[in-house]
């Protein structure tokens, strides 16, 4: 900022004239006397300080003859009174900001009072100073810490939690679930079955370690198949068709009788071909027959 200094109005000391030399505004005579020449007119000391001095900006008295007077932006000052209004530095011969609200700060405080506050300390952040933003608000880098650990996060991953931020380990065994198969933490890439989280890469096929996420697949005794790893390798075969009991599509339904299994459209009489499902039957070796069938044998 720049102003202008003025020692005071320029005053002067009357000679002994023949004629009158008067005051503008009194009419006192000015013959050996000081006086100010204020806009071309001729002022006693007494008037022009209650009528024609600027007012000083800071104590609101009149900045007399004497005085050494400082101007900013139409605004007047007696050099003493020209201060900082935090910290009441003389700015007289030193750089200082000049504040919207009519304050005038050294070139520190005006800084420290536009710069933003940090958001974990509310102190002032400097310029220069090491900061972390986020959603239009401001850390020191030492104040933007995870919630839980309470380390700095500086340039980090993290993630949010209502107001609270974490670094991604912390998140992670704070809030991730963990897959039913490994119990690490499911950071991404999750699905659920039955109620318990997995990750992709967990949920395959037992045999092939086919992925199985959007597929048709099924679970046995705690483990999962893809439709070809189960009918080669887990399903039970037919005891009529010998075919493997998937349990999908036409073979949905089964029979099952002691040690044997058969698809519900398998299970017929050898003979005549009757379907025995829910009907009464005779088991002969390997083969079945209907009441009237098994009579004849």
């Amino acid at each position: 900022m720049t102003f202008y200094r003025h020692s005071g109005p320029r005053s002067y000391l009357s000679s002994t004239m023949t004629e009158r030399f008067d005051c503008f505004y009194c009419r006192d005579n000015l013959q050996g006397k000081k006086y100010v020449n204020k806009d071309d007119k001729h002022v006693c000391v007494r008037c022009f300080e209650k009528l024609c001095a600027n007012t000083c900006a800071e104590c609101r008295r009149p900045i007399g003859v004497d005085a050494k007077e400082l101007t900013h932006k139409n605004r007047h000052w007696h050099e003493d009174c020209f201060r900082c209004a935090k910290c009441y530095k003389p700015l007289a011969n030193e750089s200082f900001a000049a504040r919207d609200d009519g304050k005038v700060m050294c070139g520190k405080c005006g800084a420290r009072e536009d710069s933003a506050r940090c958001q974990g300390c509310y102190k002032v952040i400097m310029p220069g100073d090491k900061n972390v933003e986020y959603k239009h608000k401001v850390w020191h880098e030492e104040c933007f810490t995870c919630f839980e650990c309470k380390q700095p996060i500086r340039s980090l991953s993290f993630l949010t939690k209502g107001d609270d931020f974490y670094c991604t380990p912390c998140h992670e065994k704070k809030f991730a679930k963990n897959c039913a198969r490994c119990k690490e933490p499911i950071t991404a890439n999750g699905i659920t079955y039955q109620d318990k989280p997995w990750h992709s890469e967990c949920f395959v096929c037992q045999t092939c370690r086919k992925p199985l996420a959007g597929g048709r697949f099924t679970a046995h005794e705690d483990y999962f198949y893809c439709v070809d790893c189960y009918k080669t390798s887990v399903a039970k075969k037919c005891s009529g068709c010998q075919n493997p009991i998937t349990g999908f599509g036409k073979g949905t339904n089964v029979v099952n009788y002691e040690n044997n299994t058969w698809h519900e459209y398998c299970f017929n009489c050898k003979k005549c071909s009757l379907s025995l499902a829910h009907k009464r039957f005779v088991l002969n070796g390997e083969n079945i027959y209907c009441t009237d069938c098994a009579k004849k044998l």
